[in-house]
């Protein structure tokens, strides 16, 4: 990467009583080079920061040069954090993968939906999967000298013909060699396999399973771990290449699955290859217990997330739930339908509150076009729909209102996944999937909305200080509560 092609790391939040605050940073500063040298990305800031002395060379706020010379401890960090972990730009995917969650969208919404990042430095530093198949000779060496370790890597299927089939690029069948490339470096990945009825699904998905146990052997395995997952497909979807998992076809690849584990089991002593979640919802299973998912390596795929928020709940509930509220409240928790019966004992241990009463929303995606939906996928419209009186409602438009809608009580639950933050900045501008913002969903409903990101703020919210404005008087940018 050409240092020209390098943008200064634009600076949008100086930590409280941090060296950077210290010396005087503010947001909208820049930081241009470390040493001399200008960090491609968050990787290069870290590992150029990792020093007793540094120059840095800062643009301020009215594009004024400093260089500012700071000598500190070795490990302490500067405080400061960036607008984007990529300085040099994203690295973009090339290949064409029928289930591409970005190619099933409708058209028009924000430019951010439809990026489609295939990038090891963010699989390094948040787990998203890469599919290895767009990285340079250069890369490969940055990886190995920097120990890039682990990656998160979008297998789906090792044998070539079958993963260049699925990933629309002949590339795609090197990844044998590419695993063998982890194991002499002696680094590490975590595997996912997306599974597409009648790709590579049965006789390939056990070819897949016993390709990536070879690499789990040794000292340092060069497969970690690795997720199986039913492939997520929408309405928005440009072709028919591929059907959804059915019930059957669920339950024969949790045997499957199952049957592989406790052979690797025997093997090495673990599981090493998980089901999501998913597969037991529409399979119409109980999800394993807790003790199956070890040391949850493969939570991002949504494997044993139900185990752990049901874990985390009864130690928020024991630490914060208390016998009684007041005022009275009622509250409406909204969820996808895949979690119901899994989350109704959270309910009902939250109803055991004397004054407390949470109704639980469980609502398919009419949006997305989703018999079956998990909580992340919910969008505005969905929630419009789905929380009116009459099941064969149709959305309103932006200039009516959306009622009669079911009683809502004194505030909607809504858990944070939904979200993404806009362009704004404005917690009230926070984004569903389809640009609606919580702000308008707030409005149009006539409640304000709690947003929950854990289950802490799920039991705090339910007993803590109600919103204190009136649904009549509610304004688009008032409807949006962040309890204390």
């Amino acid at each position: 990467m050409a240092a020209s092609a390098i943008r200064p790391a634009r600076i949008t939040r100086v930590l409280p009583d941090s060296i950077a605050d210290e010396i005087g940073f503010e947001p909208g500063d820049a930081l241009v080079a470390i040493n001399g040298q200008k960090p491609r990305d968050l990787i290069d800031y870290r590992f150029l920061c990792a020093d007793e002395d540094l120059t840095l060379e800062v643009l301020d706020t009215r594009g004024k040069s400093h260089h500012i010379d700071i000598e500190k401890e070795i490990d302490d960090d500067l405080g400061l954090e960036f607008d984007t972990a990529l300085f040099d730009g994203l690295m973009q995917c090339n290949n064409a993968c029928p289930f591409c969650f970005i190619d099933q969208q409708p058209p028009g919404k924000r430019g951010t939906l439809y990026l489609k990042d295939d990038d090891y430095r963010l699989s390094f530093l948040y787990g998203s999967y890469l599919t290895l198949t767009n990285l340079l000779p250069q890369e490969w060496e940055r990886i190995a000298q920097m120990r890039l370790s682990p990656l998160y890597v979008s297998v789906h299927a090792t044998e070539a013909e079958v993963r260049s089939r699925l990933l629309k690029n002949p590339r795609a069948g090197q990844i044998l060699d590419q695993l063998a490339w982890f194991r002499d470096q002696r680094l590490q990945i975590h595997a996912q396999v997306v599974v597409c009825p009648g790709i590579n699904d049965g006789a390939h998905l056990d070819t897949t399973l016993h390709d990536l146990a070879r690499f789990h052997e040794g000292e340092v395995p060069a497969v970690a771990s690795a997720a199986v997952v039913p492939v997520g497909l929408t309405r928005f979807r440009p072709n028919d290449e591929l059907t959804p998992v059915t019930q059957a076809q669920a339950q024969q690849a949790i045997a499957q699955v199952q049957a592989f584990q406790q052979d690797c089991q025997r093997r090495f002593g673990t599981n090493f290859v998980w089901l999501a979640d998913e597969w037991f919802l529409i399979a119409q299973q109980e999800v394993p217990d807790e003790s199956h998912y070890e040391d949850y390596p493969q939570l991002g795929n949504g494997v044993g997330s139900i185990r752990q928020f049901l874990r985390e709940f009864q130690q928020s509930a024991d630490d914060y739930l208390p016998e009684a509220v007041s005022p009275p409240r009622t509250l409406t928790w909204v969820v996808g339908n895949a979690v119901e019966h899994a989350f109704q004992p959270i309910v009902d241990r939250l109803n055991t509150v004397q004054g407390l009463t949470v109704h639980l929303a469980v609502l398919a995606s009419d949006y997305w076009g989703r018999e079956m939906t998990v909580t992340g996928l919910l969008t505005g419209h969905d929630l419009l729909l789905g929380l009116h009186t009459s099941p064969d409602a149709q959305p309103p438009t932006r200039n009516e209102p959306a009622s009669p809608h079911r009683p809502l009580g004194d505030a909607l639950l809504l858990p944070t996944v939904m979200l993404k933050p806009s362009d704004s900045g404005q917690a009230q501008d926070t984004l569903f999937l389809d640009d609606l913002s919580v702000a308008e969903i707030s409005q149009r409903l006539g409640c304000p909305v709690i947003p929950i990101d854990d289950t802490d703020a799920l039991v705090q919210a339910c007993c803590g200080a109600l919103p204190d404005h009136s649904f009549a008087d509610l304004q688009p940018a008032a409807g949006y509560w962040t309890p204390s």
